[in-house]
């Protein structure tokens, strides 16, 4: 295959899974954020033994996608219209690893997305209930915490049809690089 021939279609993945994670960040309704839609890029650059792929995404675009193991699932409040841990294969736990946040900083986020929701408590009779949105942000950020992130796979789903996609004389080209390359370039960012 040719070099041309190889950075286009390269190219042509790219802009397939961007393209179709972006879609799906859209058709979410987990995801409030254009932060991460806007986020998502790639590059492809020619280097000495053929071409790098890189993919970008904010970091919090990793742990919509794979999802973020709970805490403590026993925590959750009886209550609680989901139960259980929500991403028991997750890489990621909260409370734990180098992206380490207070739990405070996370509730005022969650009593910031309440108030851009209208998220309120109710009493039994559906009417609203005492306790403003900086409650409503910490029982919301507890439940999350304890019971974690279901993952989306937003970003996994569209790579990997895209790479079944791929021309086969690229893959027999590059079988024994590319899919390292990627994984190494994703883990970086």
């Amino acid at each position: 295959m040719l070099n041309k021939e190889a950075q286009q279609a390269l190219n042509d993945f790219a802009k397939y899974v961007i393209q179709q994670s972006r879609s799906n960040l859209t058709k979410s309704k987990k995801t409030d954020s254009k932060d991460l839609y806007n986020s998502l890029g790639y590059s492809v650059d020619k280097t000495a033994k053929g071409f790098r792929l890189t993919f970008e995404m904010s970091d919090y675009g990793e742990f919509v996608d794979k999802g973020v193991k709970g805490k403590d699932p026993s925590k959750v409040s009886p209550n609680a219209k989901i139960k259980g841990q929500q991403a028991p294969n997750s890489p990621y736990r909260f409370g734990s690893g180098s992206k380490r946040g207070t739990f405070d900083k996370f509730a005022r986020k969650m009593s910031k997305w309440a108030k851009r929701k209208n998220l309120r408590f109710r009493n039994k009779k559906g009417q609203f209930a005492k306790g403003g949105y900086d409650a409503m942000g910490y029982v919301v950020a507890s439940n999350i915490y304890n019971r974690g992130i279901k993952p989306s796979l937003f970003f996994t789903k569209p790579f990997n049809k895209a790479f079944e996609r791929l021309p086969q004389e690229l893959l027999e080209a590059y079988a024994v690089g590319i899919e390292k390359q990627i994984n190494v370039n994703l883990k970086e960012i």
